[in-house]
């Protein structure tokens, strides 16, 4: 059986869609989207172990696997490496399921059990690296363990993403909060360098005592003895 097969469910399952994708009619969201969401997390997520290929859950997902209880509606996103595409895809086709070939040339858009699946090779830009993948904790996503973007490689990685048409501090407070005892904040500053919407939101996160206040930065002149 592969994975089109085992993903039909029941017209009594709650976590099924009212229509079928391919109608051509609207989707509607199924009562419960988030289970539906991570059965389509850990079929991929046990797939791509099977490939050989390193590889580590983000996004909203990952930010659930650590404990954030945000809520699951879009997709499910997967970093790999550029040069393991092909192995990935080749996989993920054999098993059912569909590949879409996006205009964007920094991810891979798949579908499968009725929900989309991002395989991203950049994030915010930056490619994903080994040194990135290796740092992804072990984690259980519903009962599948699988390994999930480090704390502060997602914090990172979203204060990267952040643009002036892009700049929902709302959506990344909760994030900030649940992650805090866990993020290496100097390395985010550190990494985020001058951005303007990051620099905000760090100072921000200041403000609201979830972070400590950063070290002031020397100003040009002073005297070291002073």
């Amino acid at each position: 059986m592969n994975l089109t097969d085992a993903w039909e469910r029941p017209a009594s399952d709650p976590t099924a869609r009212s229509v079928r994708p391919g109608s051509g009619a609207h989707e509607a969201l199924p009562a419960d989207h988030t289970q539906a969401i991570l059965e389509t997390t850990k079929a991929i997520g046990s797939l791509l172990k099977t490939s050989g290929c390193p590889f580590a859950l983000v996004g909203s997902v990952a930010a659930y696997a650590h404990g954030i209880p945000v809520p699951l509606q879009h997709d499910t996103d997967f970093a790999l490496r550029r040069e393991d595409a092909d192995t990935v895809v080749q996989l993920l086709e054999r098993e059912g399921v569909q590949i879409v070939a996006p205009a964007e040339d920094w991810l891979i858009k798949a579908r499968a059990g009725g929900e989309d699946i991002d395989l991203i090779f950049a994030l915010a830009g930056r490619p994903v690296t080994s040194e990135l993948l290796d740092r992804a904790e072990h984690l259980p996503v519903d009962s599948v363990h699988m390994p999930v973007l480090a704390p502060t490689d997602m914090m990172t990685s979203r204060l990267a993403a952040l643009s002036e048409h892009h700049c929902d501090f709302g959506a990344l407070l909760p994030l900030a909060r649940g992650l805090r005892e866990k993020v290496d904040w100097d390395r985010v500053r550190r990494e985020t360098g001058d951005a303007a919407m990051a620099a905000a939101f760090l100072y921000l996160l200041e403000l609201l005592d979830v972070i400590p206040v950063a070290a002031p930065h020397k100003q040009r002149g002073d005297d070291d003895t002073r």
